[in-house]
């Protein structure tokens, strides 16, 4: 006999995350950062949330993941921070946050990288009004946001950079 702690999965949803295919059973009452968090074993997604520390994007928007019933995600694409970068290495973004010591706990990271790379998908040279604006909904009890501010504002540069140098070895065949 089962428990209430114990309860068997109610239905099997497909998702797709960090370009990865995952089958899972769940409950109806699951939520998405408990399934991408216990049955995926993906822990950079926070809970604990009222900071934006669980972001993830799902089909291309940012989402809290804390607020997403599993069960509405069945077959969506989802990334999250350990999928941030989609490769090896460090994204612009989280280069720029790392030069910059936009972070200090990382309990907030997630949140900060996934507002800044939409902020800068729409205003690829925001002003620090819209910077402070699009972190918003991010709370970091850590930094002041103003090495956070400076990450923001570093990042396109780092972008050109990368594609500067992509640009070179494509030209020079490597």
């Amino acid at each position: 006999m089962n428990t209430p702690d114990q309860a068997p999965p109610a239905r099997t949803i497909t998702l797709r995350v960090n370009g990865i295919e995952h089958t899972v059973g769940i409950e109806d009452r699951e939520l998405l950062v408990d399934v991408i968090r216990r049955r995926l074993t993906l822990t950079g997604t926070h809970a604990g949330c009222y900071n934006g520390d669980c972001p993830v994007t799902m089909n291309g928007g940012i989402v809290k993941a804390c607020l997403v019933l599993a069960a509405s995600a069945d077959g969506a694409e989802i990334t999250t921070i350990e999928g941030f970068s989609g490769g090896a290495g460090l994204d612009p973004i989280q280069e720029a946050f790392w030069a910059e010591d936009g972070f200090q706990c990382d309990f907030c990271l997630p949140g900060q990288l996934f507002a800044t790379r939409n902020l800068l998908d729409s205003d690829p040279e925001p002003d620090e009004r819209a910077i402070r604006g699009a972190l918003s909904g991010n709370i970091c009890r850590c930094t002041g946001y103003v090495t956070v501010v400076r990450a923001v504002q570093e990042a396109p540069r780092r972008s050109t950079v990368l594609s500067q140098r992509t640009l070179s070895f494509a030209l020079l065949g490597c």
